[in-house]
Parts: structure tokens; sequence; C-alpha cells
């Protein structure tokens, strides 16, 4: 009876010890929504193991390049015209994308310590994506703005694809408002991109030649632009009437890849344009792709064209179906998995298209499988 007694009070207290530990753990770490590749959320794992990444071999500049100020001194750069601006928006659903998108900039261009990365986050997350982005990348200069979401959570209307209803999605209208006043100049990316080139040929682009010209991006004329507005826009001699005069007809442009000239777009309030047609879209419902048709109407017929090769689009198939596609005839300098399949998440489920296998050597996200992280966790206690 005493050998019976002493085994059940050994167990209850490592029955015990383990609770305490992962419930201690829980509350130390924020538990995160992850959606499956479904769309569906996964509340499984509540843990820090679920989003821990790891560190990116560090990339230094080569000799050819100038070396502008010392690395600590963040807020010159910032203000420095030279380096080249890059934005993004970071959110726990695309994070994994987005470090990837990152990971692969800097290991590809000739001078990464020349870059400064402009990340925007939401207003309503608590996440501090500053430390995960410092551990994974401790050399990137970078600052972190927050995005207020009531700016257009009253001006975002039903899309074709739930993603697309983001308030984060519409940040990229904001940027010349959230960056610091003295940049200028910034290359937009989505989340679901791989660069594969040297960003500083992107950063080249000119968009001097006209006034006119306020963003560039690579325009694919053969597009069906009708099919972006809806019958009810078609249909009305007052919307027909917004691209004539154009000096040449408006084509399609994904707005995932984008070079912004902040100053012409300050000076123009084009941010205001486009949230004059989110306002008619809730009114009239004239389009159903969420942030880009706005862009469309804005600056169709007036973007400086850039090289099809930095924005192979269309990769995550279309917004509908999770469709694999190959990539488009001729050079690639930066893949796109615009639509509604992303890498990671084919990968995940053990779907990949073969585009993806492309995207996989930037990932830095740590696989762990939840059952063996807990099992570890009773085995050291065993151990102890």
């Amino acid at each position: 009876m005493k050998e019976m007694f002493l085994f059940r009070s050994i167990f209850c207290l490592f029955f015990f010890s383990i609770c305490l530990l992962l419930f201690s753990s829980a509350n130390g770490i924020r538990s995160f929504k992850i959606r499956d590749n479904n769309g569906h959320e996964n509340n499984e794992f509540k843990d820090a193991s679920f989003l821990q990444f790891k560190e990116a071999p560090e990339y230094r500049n080569q000799q050819s390049c100038t070396v502008f100020y010392e690395r600590n001194n963040l807020q010159e750069l910032l203000c420095e015209p030279s380096p080249v601006h890059i934005a993004m928006t970071l959110d726990l659903e695309y994070l994994r994308g987005s470090l990837a998108a990152v990971h692969s900039v800097v290991k590809h261009t000739s001078c990464p310590e020349n870059l400064f990365f402009h990340f925007i986050i939401s207003s309503e997350s608590d996440a501090d994506f500053a430390s995960i982005v410092q551990s994974s990348f401790p050399s990137l200069k970078f600052k972190v703005y927050v995005f207020n979401v009531r700016l257009v959570n009253a001006l975002i209307s039903p899309s074709i694809r739930e993603a697309l209803e983001n308030p984060l999605n519409y940040a990229r209208s904001y940027l010349a408002n959230l960056l610091d006043q003295c940049v200028e100049r910034v290359i937009y990316l989505d989340s679901d991109v791989i660069v594969v080139d040297d960003i500083q040929k992107l950063w080249k682009v000119s968009l001097k030649d006209s006034s006119s010209k306020v963003i560039g991006a690579p325009e694919y004329c053969h597009a069906n632009f009708t099919r972006y507005f809806s019958y009810e826009f078609w249909s009305s001699s007052e919307f027909l009437k917004i691209f004539e005069g154009k000096k040449k007809r408006p084509c399609y442009f994904n707005t995932g890849v984008m070079v912004m000239d902040l100053g012409k777009w300050r000076t123009g309030e084009y941010t205001k344009r486009i949230e004059k047609w989110m306002k008619v879209q809730k009114e009239r419902r004239i389009y159903e792709l969420g942030s880009l048709p706005p862009f469309l109407l804005v600056f169709g017929g007036d973007v400086e064209p850039i090289e099809h090769r930095w924005n192979q689009h269309g990769l995550g198939g279309d917004n509908v179906a999770d469709s694999c596609r190959s990539l488009h005839p001729g050079p690639v300098s930066l893949m796109h998995w615009s639509g509604k399949g992303k890498p990671w998440k084919r990968l995940d489920a053990k779907k990949p298209c073969l585009v993806d296998y492309l995207w996989k050597p930037y990932d830095l996200y740590l696989q762990h499988d939840h059952h063996h992280h807990h099992h570890r966790i009773a085995k050291r206690l065993a151990d102890s």
C-alpha cells in the first residue's frame, strides 16, 4: 500500500508540474489566430513555437557600395534619399511571407546595408513585430509605423475574397501620410513576393520625366481592363468620362509592386482621390476587387511602365481557386503569389505547386511538431 501511495503521489506531482509549466508558458506568450490552407481559423497552436523564425544570414555590402551613415544612426539614414526605401505591411496572417520577402531582398542586393525598410502594422494588433524582425535580421535598418484602421473601416466594401477586405490591405494608399515627411520615394512590396534580383535596379526606375507620373509599375495592356469594374460602372456616362483625355489608354497594373513618388503624392493629395472612389463604391457598387480598382481609376493611363520581370504575378492562382500556375515566359526578377494560394500554406498542407519550391529557400519559419513539443516538456520533467 505504501508503494502504491508513493507512486500515486509522484504521478500527481509529475502531472501537476506539466500543467503548471504549460500554463505558465501560455501566460508568457501571446495566443495568435492562425488560418489553415482553407482559410479557417486554427487555434490548436497557442505557444510561440508556432511563430518562431530563425535568424537570416548576415549580408554585407560589396566594396563598391557607398556607406551613407554609421549603422546605429537610423534617423539620419531614414531621411537620406540615396538608400533604397522599401515599404511593406506586417500582420500575423502573412508574417511568414513578409519575412521571406525581406530575406530575398537582402540576399540578392549588392548593398544590403543600404536598405531601409518601413513596416506598417495595424492599430488593432498587439504583436511585437519589431522584436520579431530584429531577431531574424539583427542588422536590418527599419522603422515600424502604426496604421489607424479606423481611417478605412467605414470605407471598405465587401470583396470577392475575404482577405481583400483586410484594412491593412489599404495601407498602401496612406504611405505618404504614414511615413516620415522626409521620405520622398519608396518601393511598395506585398508580403507574398520573392525578389531574385538586385532591388537597386527597381529603385533606379525614373519617375522624373513627367510631372504626372506618381507611380511606376509593370502594366499588362493585354488584360481585359473592363472586367475590373461592374456593369453599373461601364453603363454610366459619368464614369466613362474618367479615362477620357488620358495620353494613353489605361491598362491593368498590379499594386503589389510599385515605385512611388511620395512627394508628388502628397502634393496631388492622391489619398483623398482614392478615398473618393471608395465612397462612390459604398453607394454604387462599381467594382469587386478590394483596394486595386481605386488605384486603376486614379492612375490608369498615368503609370510609368516597368519591365514585366519585376512582377511575375498570379502564382497563387486567381481570387477564387487556389490553382497552380507556372511562371510567365521571359526573365524573372520578382515572383508574386497574388491570388488565393500562398506558398507557405500549400507547402504546409503538402499540396505545393512547382513554383512554391522557388519560395521555400527564403522561408525563415522554424517548423515544430506540436505534440512532439509537449512530449519534450514531459520528458524534460521526467529526467529532472
